[in-house]
């Protein structure tokens, strides 16, 4: 089977739209919380998956390059949320420590932690074979941008 241009960027918009849809499934239907990191790492597979469609429509060869940054881009913030989670570095303060707090009342400020719904960078919630969601979108974004430079190399032939 000749893999085309068009199948390859389907793939790799195929790969970001499934791992959106899997993040928002453990969010909604398994009731786990995004962290702010896990929040980002969402972003570029969007792109992504909306620069496929322009790649598609237009034919541009710089296209599929990009989706090769956006998926590199969501691997890179995995695996800074995996360093994050490892502890091998600190993650932002507003989702991994508890900074000081000033000029808030006691009462305000059990308010805003009782009405937040956030989960924090540096915590695992889920893992499979000793990764979590962090690294498995590490590796997945790695390959995912594999395929859009083996798209892009074929715009320029």
């Amino acid at each position: 089977m000749r893999l085309t241009r068009t199948f390859l960027i389907l793939l790799a918009a195929a790969g970001s739209l499934a791992l959106l849809l899997g993040a928002f499934g453990f969010q909604v239907l398994g009731g786990l919380t995004p962290c702010k990191l896990c929040i980002w790492q969402r972003w570029p597979h969007a792109a992504a998956v909306v620069i496929a469609g322009a790649a598609i429509a237009t034919r541009s060869a710089f296209l599929p390059w990009l989706g090769a940054i956006a998926a590199l881009t969501s691997g890179a913030i995995g695996v800074y949320h995996t360093g994050v989670e490892r502890a091998w570095w600190q993650g932002p303060t507003s989702c991994t420590s508890s900074a000081p707090v000033t000029g808030i009342s006691a009462d305000d400020l059990l308010n805003q932690i009782m009405s937040a719904e956030i989960h924090r960078c540096d915590e695992v919630v889920w893992q499979l074979m000793g990764l979590s969601m962090a690294s498995w979108n590490a590796i997945a974004s790695v390959v995912l941008a594999a395929i859009w430079v083996a798209a892009a190399r074929k715009s320029h032939r």
